[in-house]
């Protein structure tokens, strides 16, 4: 099916089902520990073997000899592989580094060999056994040092350029030119990257938590130089994603090569350490913003550029991507550069782009608010456009931030808020507002679905898309169930299996929306069959309770499959609607701090997010997602920080007792408004993302509302303590 016209009304529209708060019908296996993740796959793998991965002790350079003896001797140890032993290997079109270093290293902990033992614990023991030795290379590791080295990335539209950025910017007559920094950023997800391989002669099957399944099948085969139709790769539960598996890793390729050597499925999950310096990270950012206005408040110039590194070959974070788009301003510039670091591989996280671009652009849309003596809020709504700001042409499909900041704002007694900073106490605490927009673009993918009707009514839905603990499940049941006129329990949701119809899988913002609409697509050509075999009118049956009715006859839906099964399948594919309409989502964020006058220690009080981003499929879910995504935000902005060892490459606090994400405590209240909008032109469903939407702006929220409690700006995240203390207001 091709989208090619605006969405009109379809059986979508009556909200039976879909658009329901309804609970995870995955819920029930996953609190009881029976939904198999993929190291837990004993029965289908069963007498599994377990490797251990060895990681490189050095971040570039070679490895001058490498001594596997001891580790083959020790107890329990099954095979030894490593680069000189593992055949030849490819590397896939998603990676920039290769997977299995050796003699090259390119960064610290890639890996370079994987013990298979009979346990766990003996297949570790061995891996302390290898012994290394390295001739190491000077590398750059250091995003300061190695900006002035940075080049025009190979990117899409790099650099962008409407009017006269200069000439607008001096002769403006109120402007802010400030520099913000944004740290390198862990995805820290709760299940590691974990893999179990099996083969069968030359097909080899790979249970493994990944968020792409087409994606990372298609570069698992050809790193192994083996027809894609020999991989299979099965991802029914995963424990958290965030960009983070999004591409094939170290330990599912070296499950494979394990399994081949041992000749039995073996096992595979990364230590922490391993996942934070082996596999991908949000790369630290350097961010200039200039921005010029009017008196009155107008934007007259805007200009954004950005910095950030990346091992060779990689591509850069695109921070800039929301200021090309979110405010008005007749002359404005963005530029993006890419420095070569031999740091690990910086890649997709939560919001790639938007997150960390946001989390300068709004400090300095607050800053420039100040310098106008203009409320913030009143400052973005004036600065408001309709249409794509290098395009004029080419409007917003939807564009609803206005309506987000003032309910936003009336929601969370924005009036109160003092507009002159430090000047709110209770007690010891300084208390402060801040407030910062939210944008993230719309993307679509093509997504396919099949569907199976049996004689008792069961509808089944089989895709490779995937669940990330974002709900998936539960969408696709309640796209089915509507479509299909059936109850919620008479669907039967099968996911993460790529012998399944390729889908869109779960990233970037698209996964709900595209994958939803590919099972509407499978399920149009359901309901055609079905009305066939009943001897209906495809074009006036109507499904629902249960059954169709046509005619003035109503007929059970499993009748048509007395016969046999019915199956079918479709994909939804999309034309160019979001080339003549820009589709982004839209929202606003405010929170209130409380700054310790003594110490410095910042506590967010509470926290509300108003969203505007289509139909949304399912409430609760959805605002999980935003709350997640809230208070991964509040950790951008208080907390994280991988901790880079400048003089030998590698992030230093790599667990979670150094590299620290909020707990329950630092929490606070949080409350999510979900704006009434459906957007014919992103899909049939009227749908867009939300996952992402709800981290785009709110550290920028959090800085915000420290600077209104102190009178403290910081530019350089996280805001921690010993950025405040100096420069805080005298106690009283």
């Amino acid at each position: 099916m091709k989208f090619t016209t605006p969405a009109t009304t379809n059986p979508i529209d009556r909200l039976k089902v879909v658009g329901r708060p309804l609970d995870r019908i995955d819920g029930p296996a996953k609190t009881t520990g029976s939904a198999p993740y993929a190291y837990e796959q004993h029965e289908a793998a069963p007498n599994a073997a377990y490797g251990y991965v060895v990681g490189a002790g050095i971040a570039k350079g070679r490895i001058t000899s490498i001594d596997l003896g001891d580790a083959r001797r020790a107890p329990g140890v099954i095979a030894v592989i490593g680069a000189e032993n593992a055949g030849t290997l490819g590397k896939g079109k998603m990676n920039t580094a290769r997977l299995l270093g050796g003699p090259e290293i390119q960064h610290y902990h890639q890996a370079i060999a994987v013990v298979v033992a009979e346990t766990f614990e003996q297949a570790r023991a061995a891996a302390s056994l290898v012994k290394v030795e390295y001739a190491k290379e000077k590398g750059a590791y250091d995003l300061d040092k190695a900006k002035g080295s940075a080049t025009v990335p190979k990117s899409d539209k790099p650099d962008t350029k409407v009017g006269d950025f200069d000439g607008a910017f001096a002769g403006a007559p109120v402007k802010l030119d400030a520099t913000y920094h944004t740290p390198d950023h862990s995805h820290a997800m709760m299940e590691p990257h974990a893999s179990i391989a099996a083969w069968e002669g030359d097909k080899l099957t790979l249970w493994t938590s990944n968020q792409m399944i087409d994606w990372t099948k298609g570069d698992l085969a050809k790193t192994l130089g083996i027809p894609k139709d020999n991989v299979r790769l099965i991802s029914p539960y995963i424990g958290g994603g965030f960009g983070g598996k999004l591409f094939l890793r170290s330990e599912a390729l070296l499950a494979a090569l394990g399994a081949r050597a041992a000749k039995r499925p073996v096992k595979v999950a990364l230590s922490r350490p391993l996942m934070i310096n082996n596999t991908t990270h949000r790369p630290a950012t350097i961010q200039r913003i200039r921005i010029g206005a009017t008196r009155d408040g107008k934007i007259s110039a805007i200009g954004h550029e950005t910095w950030s590194g990346n091992l060779p070959g990689g591509n850069p974070e695109e921070a800039v991507q929301q200021t090309r788009l979110l405010y008005a301003g007749a002359h404005r510039m963005t530029k993006t550069r890419l420095a070569v670091l031999d740091l690990p591989e910086g890649n997709a996280m939560r919001a790639p782009g938007e997150a960390p671009g946001m989390m300068a652009l709004e400090i300095a849309m607050d800053e420039m608010a100040e310098k106008l003596k203009i409320d913030p809020v009143t400052f973005r709504i004036l600065n408001d456009t309709k249409v794509d700001p290098e395009k004029p042409s080419r409007p917003f499909s939807q564009r609803r931030l206005i309506d987000c900041l003032r309910t936003g704002a009336e929601r969370f007694g924005w009036k109160a808020r003092s507009a002159e900073p430090g000047k709110t106490r209770e007690g010891r605490w300084l208390i402060g507002m801040g407030v910062a927009a939210a944008f993230r673009n719309n993307m679509v993918m093509k997504s396919g679905a099949r569907i199976r009707l049996d004689g008792k009514g069961i509808v089944t839905v089989e895709t490779d898309m995937t669940d990330i603990g974002t709900g998936s499940y539960t969408i696709i049941a309640q796209t089915a169930a509507e479509m299909m006129g059936v109850a919620i329990d008479k669907v039967v949701v099968k996911l993460g299996d790529s012998s399944f119809p390729v889908s869109a899988g779960s990233g970037g913002q698209w996964g709900a929306n595209s994958s939803t609409a590919g099972v509407y697509a499978a399920c149009v050509k359901m309901r055609e069959a079905v009305a066939q075999k009943l001897g209906m009118n495809p074009a006036e049956a109507d499904f629902a309770d249960g059954a169709v009715r046509a005619g003035g006859k109503s007929v059970p839906l499993g009748q048509a499959a007395q016969g046999g099964e019915l199956v079918a399948e479709d994909s939804m594919e999309y034309g160019d609607l979001d080339k003549k309409f820009q589709q982004s989502t839209f929202g606003a964020h405010f929170v209130e701090v409380a700054v310790d006058s003594a110490t410095g220690e910042t506590r967010v009080r509470r926290m509300l997010a108003v969203c505007a981003a289509g139909r949304i499929l399912n409430p609760k879910s959805a605002r999980s997602q935003v709350i997640g995504a809230m208070t991964m935000g509040l950790g951008a902005a208080l907390m994280e920080e991988l901790v880079v060892d400048t003089r030998t490459g590698f992030f230093v606090n790599h667990d979670l007792g150094g590299y620290e994400v909020p707990v329950h405590a630092d929490v606070p209240h949080q409350e999510v408004v979900f704006l009434d909008e459906t957007d014919p032109m992103s899909s049939p469903m009227k749908a867009k993302g939300v996952g992402e939407l709800g981290i785009c702006g709110v550290a920028a929220a959090i800085a915000n509302a420290v600077y209104n409690a102190t009178g403290v700006r910081v530019r350089e995240y996280p805001v921690t303590l010993d950025k405040l203390l100096a420069k805080m207001p005298a106690m009283t």
